[in-house]
């Protein structure tokens, strides 16, 4: 008896099994950076809240106390947006943004570590580069980046800062207020405003470490590029002095830093 022969697959069938393999392997692959210990999906992949923690330290960090009232689109946004520019720059690897690898910030009222503003410098310096054009580079890459950030921001605060106008308005013509309502309400306020204030902070804390690490830059490797350094700079520093800010819990509170 002649062995039985099966008919060859069609160049159609192949594809269909290429596709369907790199499917999968797509799924397991996506699974696998989504998961946390022993394959759980990791929280900050699905909670829309994961920066909330920064009006909790920002209010916490006075003595003053958080809101319990769920976020406004708004008031989140404003939130996923400062982590960006309260993190301090090149403090961690571009992988860890992309998976969302995020680690709590301790307010600058807390002073404890104080801001040193030779850090950045001193690991710009150190950081393995071929040329100090490249050093120049990373520097004016850094600057953009925080203007670039910063642009959405003051939007997106402009807004919330008139939004908690008209809340702060409508308080005293809301019937039968309870005292915790209240609290919530100035709580998110005060909170709101502190978020702000922590990112004018934290931008005039970035531009105060670049002038440093331009300036030994320039006695190491003069160049003529630090002139763009020098005026990225101190539009970041207008930016920030510009930013409108309402008065908050943090009032009176002196930041300390060093170098």
């Amino acid at each position: 008896m002649g062995a039985i022969r099966h008919p060859a697959p069609v160049r159609g069938d192949r594809v269909r099994s290429k596709a369907i393999l790199f499917a999968l392997l797509l799924g397991v692959s996506l699974g696998g950076c989504a998961g946390g210990d022993f394959g759980r999906t990791r929280g900050d992949f699905v909670n829309d809240d994961m920066h909330r923690w920064i009006g909790i330290e920002a209010t916490g960090s006075v003595g003053a106390r958080a809101s319990d009232f769920q976020l406004t689109d708004d008031e989140r946004s404003l939130r996923d947006m400062a982590y960006p520019l309260i993190e301090p720059p090149r403090s961690r690897q571009a992988w860890k943004t992309v998976f969302g690898d995020y680690q709590p910030i301790a307010a600058p009222w807390r002073q404890s570590p104080p801001f040193d503003r030779t850090a950045y410098g001193k690991m710009l310096v150190d950081e393995p580069h071929r040329s100090h054009a490249s050093r120049y580079a990373a520097l004016n890459e850094d600057i953009r980046n925080d203007l670039t950030r910063f642009e959405p921001f003051k939007f997106t605060a402009m807004r919330v800062v008139e939004m908690d106008r008209k809340r702060a308005a409508a308080l005293k013509y809301i019937s039968d207020l309870s005292t915790r309502e209240r609290a919530d309400a100035i709580g998110r306020m005060e909170e709101n405003a502190l978020i702000i204030q922590w990112v004018q902070q934290c931008l005039h804390r970035r531009a105060s470490s670049y002038r440093w690490a331009l300036e030994r830059l320039v006695i190491m490797a003069p160049d003529t590029v630090a002139a763009d350094a020098d005026r990225l700079i101190a539009e970041l520093e207008v930016q920030a002095a510009n930013l409108a800010i309402p008065a908050g819990p943090a009032k009176g509170h002196v930041l300390v830093s060093k170098g």
